[in-house]
């Protein structure tokens, strides 16, 4: 029997090789999935490793220790029990003690401050050290912030009380350390930082044989490897740690594993892109079967024939079928070896490499295990297809013309579909659980098979007109695709592969595109430099002197403390260096109120006011200044003013020095004793150079002056003789120079405060409790600080503020193209510096991504399974279609009509669902609402992009043009030298 069917396929080779072809694909798809997903899982994983807090990675082990001659045995005892409790493979633990101890202030009886005593190793490969490693007992290295705060420098002795005993011990500092990478792995135990107010103190092991430190700390830090946290190989670190947990307790031994969430974040990437490649892959296994089953009712045309033959010679429906199942092993077989190659060759570029070495293997069987599946499911699929045709009387089998009774099977079969296409989009507006992760697939199915129905009743009704008007092409044409058994099928396939080909073209570039918008509002520019300056003050100055044309650069502040939070930027320069979005409001909300007039800078060195007291007793009035280039406030006290008119000076070296100081306001001290008069500012001037700061017109001008936002006690006059100061109780009096627009113009976003009545805003976030404030324009979201938020301007942000601190992140916001000599400049020390493109790279690494590019693979698979099963179609209808057309050149009809026919009854139903399947995926996109793939961590500020632009419609026709319009020249080629 085997002969048999080794000769029946021999004489079918072309449909037996289309039917290997469809094999193949099919194969294809599943050996790639299994490569492409455990490569891109182990990579998204990895991703997750390195983005989460080093903290997370690392394994601590304490316990309390004693005194001991030999501190370096003891510690190692306890690495070694910790190691052989914790047995992590192709780890290196870090040991070291801590002791606490008390920095003793030298003259000051009692007074200390907490100075840890500790030991590590491996301290001075992590660390920068100014001067020498501490080699002995009691040589000790100091970090610069305590350096700086105890005035010590190397060679400096001081000493330290341990925290069990009353003796001091005395230190050499022999090396100043900064640590090389604090934000690492090494630094990231905070035992080994400030548990206070100082850093700890690193000396020698040796150090720790003192008899005063009893008690210390021993500390075993592991930094779990990266494959061991990827979970490489089914490597469980959760139930490794899990497992030594009681055993570390029962050794009285402090175990602390942050890796838990860390290994389970791991885990659930890796499942979401095992789910992702599976969902893809299961599209495409559905088509695949459903176009092998088609192909076998194609093809099963002639083995009905000798299933006829087969009955008559009283062969029993078990052999007939063994007959048919080794029809289909060798086509089956031949196609699933190629495709499980080919799945490889494919998956390795388009996964940009291979998986992890333990996993090589589990790839390669898994992608065999996963071919034998699926075309298992497929050779199933062709007996089931073979046994219903062969349940037919002899008669029916042996008849070469199709029945022409309805099969009402199939339209109960088309409700079940459209239904459950139904229950998908229900479940994808809910959520996008279940089906609802393939409704935009079953909508195209649904879409097709009404098409379907559709095209075929048209095709009859035209067919039949046509043939009575006399247009023999387009009657022969229709009547070919209406009368043909299996074209409502293959068309409702084409349709469905041409729609998913091009919602997954339209969600792939969306993903691109949401992922781009997404990093310009989480950044608000192309480079983002999070720097360290003094103040906002200093920030500023140093960015404008650097591009003082603002052409590049613009300094940032964001501050997230508050509530709503605050980002102010240099707004002068917001519509040049911002990635602005039409959802931030109006680009120049902020520049079109007009500012005050700036007073000049105090350029001198000594400054002299003219003032006149109507008190009795001696006045104090002190001057707030702001130095322009630090930032740093000078406070200036006018002494010993008496009553009348009078010049009093004071020395202000500070604003000598470039590019000088601003006035800030002016404070009238009252003091408890004094009386409540008024004193009169006539004029401010300085000397060296000499020049006027404000005159009595302008101390005079009422717009240029403002008292605290508050106080109600606070008075201040402005009137022809100058600034009239006063107040009516004890305390101080403070006018401020209004250098401002004032109330705060700002750009609110969201809902405003509750504590906002009416026109009555203020924020507390610029040096007052309570600065008035004026909402300029309204926005969506804000870049940075999102749909809740104010944005204002820094410079005028600055200025209400004074020389108060204001906190914040300090930022540098710089365009793409800003040059290397700009932010070099700039000379603040960088603490990060991120960009768009980078900050869109991390995004890339999540699981809707990493899976996109096997989706749009398995999404080009479909359009070619479609025009294998048209190829399937056309290769068993040719010897039919020949001598039809034959017959009907014997009638008179002329050879070029009848190969016109040939043609357009071929690329009709190709044609038909190539624009099929372009509506479907319009109709799919509003109906399963498909957006952009969300991210994996919820975020949505913006709304996402449309998941199916003109781009990805146009791509997906050309694609399905080509592909679908070369099989069907393939298909009819052959007619052309066959037909007489």
């Amino acid at each position: 029997m085997y002969y048999i069917a080794l000769g029946a396929v021999r004489r079918r080779s072309g449909p037996a090789l289309l039917v290997g072809l469809l094999a193949a694909l099919l194969a294809t798809a599943a050996g790639c999935a299994a490569w492409y997903g455990l490569t891109v899982s182990s990579r998204s994983a990895g991703t997750v490793v390195t983005s989460s807090p080093v903290e997370e990675r690392v394994i601590l082990v304490r316990q309390a220790g004693a005194g001991t001659d030999d501190p370096r045995g003891a510690l190692d005892d306890f690495g070694a029990t910790a190691r052989g409790l914790l047995p992590v493979p192709g780890a290196e633990p870090v040991l070291g003690a801590v002791a606490d101890a008390s920095f003793v202030y030298p003259g000051a009886a009692g007074a200390s401050t907490g100075l840890p005593i500790a030991y590590r190793d491996g301290f001075c490969e992590h660390a920068r050290l100014t001067g020498t490693c501490p080699a002995v007992a009691n040589e000790a290295a100091v970090s610069s912030d305590s350096a700086t705060r105890l005035k010590l420098k190397p060679g400096d002795t001081f000493r330290v009380r341990p925290a069990t005993t009353v003796n001091p011990m005395t230190f050499r500092v022999t090396a100043v350390y900064q640590p090389i990478d604090p934000g690492g792995p090494y630094w990231s135990d905070k035992l080994f930082r400030a548990q206070g107010s100082l850093d700890p103190l690193f000396t020698s092991l040796d150090t720790f044989r003192d008899p005063g430190l009893t008690r210390p700390v021993h500390a075993w830090a592991l930094e779990v490897p990266l494959p061991l946290l990827r979970g490489d190989g089914g490597y469980d670190l959760n139930g490794l740690v899990n497992h030594a947990a009681p055993r570390f307790a029962a050794q009285q031994l402090e175990l602390v594993a942050p890796t838990g969430k860390l290994v389970d974040r791991v885990r659930a990437e890796r499942l979401a892109v095992a789910g992702g490649v599976a969902i893809a892959l299961g599209q495409v296994a559905v088509l695949a079967w459903f176009a092998i089953a088609l192909a076998g009712r194609f093809t099963g045309r002639d083995r009905r024939a000798d299933a006829g033959l087969l009955k008559l010679r009283g062969s029993t429906a078990r052999g007939i079928l063994r007959l048919a199942l080794s029809q289909h092993l060798l086509p089956l077989a031949g196609g699933g070896l190629a495709g499980w190659v080919a799945g490889f060759l494919v998956a390795w570029p388009l996964s940009r490499g291979l998986p992890v070495r333990v996993e090589l293997w589990v790839a390669l069987l898994l992608s065999l295990g996963l071919v034998v599946v699926t075309l298992g499911i497929a050779l199933l699929v062709l007996l089931a297809v073979d046994a219903l045709q062969q349940r037919a009387p002899v008669a029916a089998l042996l008849r070469r013309v199709p029945s022409a009774r309805r099969d009402w099977r199939s339209g109960v079969v088309d409700l079940a579909l459209i239904a459950l296409a139904a229950g998908a989009v229900y479940q994808a507006r809910s959520g996008g659980s279940g089906l609802g992760v393939v409704a935009p697939a079953l909508v195209a199915l649904a879409v097709g098979l009404l098409l379907a129905r559709l095209l075929r009743r048209l095709a009859d009704r035209v067919g039949a007109v046509a043939l009575r008007a006399g247009r023999v092409r387009l009657g022969l044409t229709a009547v070919r695709v209406s009368r043909q058994p299996g074209t409502d099928r293959v068309f409702a396939l084409v349709v469905v592969a041409v729609a998913l080909l091009a919602l997954t073209l339209g969600t792939f570039a969306a993903g691109r595109a949401e992922r781009v918008e997404r990093a310009g509002v989480e950044l608000g520019a192309a480079r983002v430099l999070t720097v360290s300056a003094a103040s906002r003050t200093q920030l500023l100055h140093a960015v404008r002197q650097a591009d003082p044309e603002g052409r590049y650069a613009m300094a940032v502040v964001v501050d997230s403390g508050g509530t709503p939070p605050v980002l102010a930027v240099d707004s002068s320069r917001l519509a040049t260096v911002a990635t602005w979005r039409p959802e931030y409001g109006p680009v120049t909300a902020l520049t079109t109120a007009k500012p005050p007039e700036l007073l000049p800078l105090i350029t001198g060195n000594r400054l002299t006011v003219d003032v006149t007291s109507g008190r009795r007793t001696t006045t104090l009035l002190g001057v707030i200044l702001q130095h322009e280039g630090t930032g740093e406030g000078v406070r200036l006290e006018f002494r010993g003013i008496r009553r009348g008119a009078q010049s009093v000076s004071a020395a202000v070296p500070a604003c000598a020095v470039a590019p000088g100081c601003r006035l800030v306001g002016w404070e009238l001290f009252t003091p408890g004793g004094s009386d409540t008069g008024a004193v009169t500012i006539r004029s401010l001037s300085q000397q060296n150079p000499p020049a006027t700061v404000v005159g009595t017109a302008g101390l005079g001008d009422v717009t240029r002056w403002r008292g605290d936002f508050t106080t109600p006690a606070v008075h201040v006059a402005a009137g022809p003789g100058g600034l009239t100061l006063s107040a009516g109780q004890a305390g101080g009096t403070k006018a401020a120079v209004v250098d401002s627009p004032l109330p705060l113009p700002v750009v609110l976003a969201g809902k405003a405060p509750g504590t906002w009545f009416f026109d009555d805003a203020a924020l507390g976030r610029f040096g007052d409790v309570a600065t008035p404030v004026r909402v300029a324009a309204a926005a969506r979201v804000l870049p940075v600080i999102g749909a809740d938020g104010v944005l204002t301007d820094l410079d005028a942000a600055r200025r209400v503020a004074g020389d108060s601190d204001q906190g914040g992140t300090l930022q540098v916001w710089l365009t793409g193209d800003a040059p290397a000599a700009v932010v070099e400049a700039i000379g603040l020390p960088v603490l990060d510096d991120r960009t768009a493109d980078g900050r869109v790279a991390e995004l890339a690494a999540g699981s809707s991504v990493v899976t996109a590019s096997f989706g749009l693979f398995a999404a080009v698979l479909a359009a070619l399974l479609a025009a294998g099963l048209l190829a399937v179609a056309a290769a068993v209808d040719r010897e039919p279609q020949l001598d039809h057309l034959r017959a009907l050149r014997h009638q008179g009809l002329p050879r070029r009509t009848a190969l016109t026919t040939a043609y357009a009854g071929a690329g009709s139903v190709a044609l038909a669902g190539l624009l099929g399947g372009l509506a479907a995926a319009l109709a799919a996109r509003p109906i399963a609402d498909v957006i952009a793939p969300p991210f994996p961590d919820g975020w949505r500020v913006i709304p996402p992009p449309g998941a199916l632009g003109p781009a990805a419609l146009g791509i997906a026709a050309a694609v399905a043009v080509v592909v679908l319009g070369v099989t069907t020249w393939l298909s009819v080629r052959r007619l052309n030298g066959e037909l007489s």
